[in-house]
């Protein structure tokens, strides 16, 4: 579930629609159940790095209130609405590229960006960077080969053909460069930067009808890719999306690995 939109493919931010909205059903209630453990509340300053639609962006701001501020950024900002509010903020900002968009933060947040960021290295540094010390980091990001299956129960022809789909979309991204084992890395990561404090979990939802919609949005999207490099004939891939449509794949995601910490 590695957002296949990133950039190291060639669609370089397309958010809105299925896809974000796929994204929001599945992993929303992960992240917020995070970023309120870690303190969240009135005033507090916060970057959204990357953002693939509107839900966190605005549950941020509802949590910091009028004292608060959001920055949310992204190569293309054209996926939020044309009037957007303070304490929302939005910035044109490439991680991999550029400094902080603002310094001195209670909190920053990726979800689904630095395995497709090529200088992964310096985004992070520039996230930490961003913040105050005492701020809190919350970095999120699959694994595709932690568990590799989009199928967990493969028990006939239909499973077998989703998992062989799965399996050249995990190719097509490495090939590209997207890193597909960074989620496990991520707690190593944070503590070789001096994040304090640092812990990670796991989550993939399995049978979700979003798991559904999210296959096929990725799918869809490098659908020529998969064709153009033989891993996937275009009879394949309209039998599996059938076959998603029908509704009776038990789908799952790749694990989503959320790993935080403070600066000291």
């Amino acid at each position: 579930m590695t957002r296949i939109d990133g950039h190291l493919l060639d669609d370089r931010r397309s958010r809105a629609g299925q896809q974000g909205d796929a994204l929001a059903a599945l992993f929303d209630p992960t992240t917020f159940r995070h970023i309120e453990r870690l303190g969240i509340g009135p005033g507090w300053r916060c970057w959204e790095v990357d953002a693939d639609g509107m839900s966190v962006v605005s549950w941020l701001a509802k949590k910091a209130g009028p004292t608060g501020r959001v920055v949310a950024t992204g190569p293309d900002t054209s996926w939020a609405p044309p009037a957007v509010r303070p304490p929302i903020q939005l910035r044109v900002h490439d991680v991999g590229v550029d400094g902080p968009p603002a310094e001195g933060l209670d909190f920053v947040h990726a979800r689904l960006v630095l395995a497709g960021v090529p200088d992964r290295r310096r985004a992070l540094r520039t996230m930490i960077g961003a913040l105050r010390p005492g701020g809190r980091l919350l970095v999120e990001d699959t694994d595709l080969t932690l568990q590799p299956l989009a199928c967990p129960d493969e028990h006939g022809p239909e499973q077998q053909l989703a998992n062989r789909v799965r399996h050249a979309v995990r190719d097509v991204l490495a090939e590209r460069g997207v890193e597909v084992a960074y989620g496990r890395r991520l707690p190593r990561l944070l503590r070789e930067a001096g994040l304090r404090q640092v812990g990670a979990d796991a989550y993939f939802p399995l049978t979700s009808p979003a798991c559904g919609a999210l296959d096929r949005a990725t799918v869809g999207q490098v659908r020529a890719q998969l064709v153009a490099a033989g891993l996937a004939t275009d009879q394949d891939i309209d039998r599996h999306l059938a076959n998603v449509a029908a509704g009776g794949l038990d789908l799952v995601t790749e694990p989503l690995i959320s790993a935080w910490g403070r600066k000291p």
